[in-house]
């Protein structure tokens, strides 16, 4: 790719409003000075959801997705967790978790604080899996909510930002952070979840410019690329 190489070893650094944070090669993002992880879109069970409807796919997204959540808390030990909405692939999702599966978020709750903000696909969270429901959170200047209106400040997900590039004479689509130092829009988590290009109109909403950034997860390092320079 001919743009900034970051090696996972060396983290990469956005900026929010003011705010540094570090976005973490899975696709989740870690406020330091607050102990804060986000990840946004899990869509836990889509598979089982996609099954229901006649549409079969392997039956393991909601393990591999919580296997890369436990991974990255593991890796930062956060003090808070924020899921930014659409965790749950429908409203009936959690019913459909396994019992290992709900071990496994509550172990990610223990010690820490976590907060589950409602999506479009899961307006009605649960309560019987611990943590927090609400419809967004502010802390200091960032406002953490699921779908993204453009303020300064914000932080949220929704539309599965991902960019479609070119290295070594081939193209290739991958998820990717939006950001332009006033705002971000976070990539899916979720192991099935889709991914909507950033030159989509509905990112030019957001970002009215492409004088934005895509931070683009590669397999073992982020990639920042002018948003003008990926299609």
């Amino acid at each position: 790719m001919t743009n900034i190489a970051v090696d996972i070893s060396t983290p990469l650094s956005v900026t929010v409003a003011g705010v540094t944070l570090v976005a973490d090669l899975s696709g989740a993002l870690f406020w330091e000075e607050q102990g804060l992880l986000v990840v946004s879109d899990l869509h836990l069970e889509k598979g089982s959801s996609f099954a229901a409807r006649g549409v079969l796919l392997p039956p393991y997204d909601t393990v591999a997705t919580l296997a890369r959540l436990a991974a990255v808390v593991a890796r930062h030990d956060p003090h808070m967790v924020i899921a930014l909405g659409d965790s749950f692939h429908d409203r009936d999702a959690h019913e459909r978790l396994s019992a290992p599966d709900r071990d496994a978020i509550a172990a990610f709750q223990e010690g820490r604080d976590w907060i589950w903000i409602a999506g479009n696909h899961d307006p009605a969270l649960p309560s019987d899996l611990g943590g927090v429901v609400a419809s967004e959170v502010a802390v200091g200047p960032i406002a953490f909510r699921h779908e993204p209106t453009g303020e300064v400040g914000e932080i949220a997900g929704h539309l599965h930002p991902k960019a479609r590039v070119t290295t070594r004479g081939r193209s290739m689509e991958r998820r990717c952070f939006a950001c332009d130092g006033e705002r971000a829009v976070m990539p899916a988590f979720g192991a099935y979840a889709g991914g909507l290009s950033i030159r989509d109109a509905a990112f030019g909403k957001i970002f009215q410019t492409l004088e934005f950034t895509a931070h683009v997860l590669g397999d073992s390092r982020l990639h920042s690329i002018a948003a003008s320079r990926c299609y």
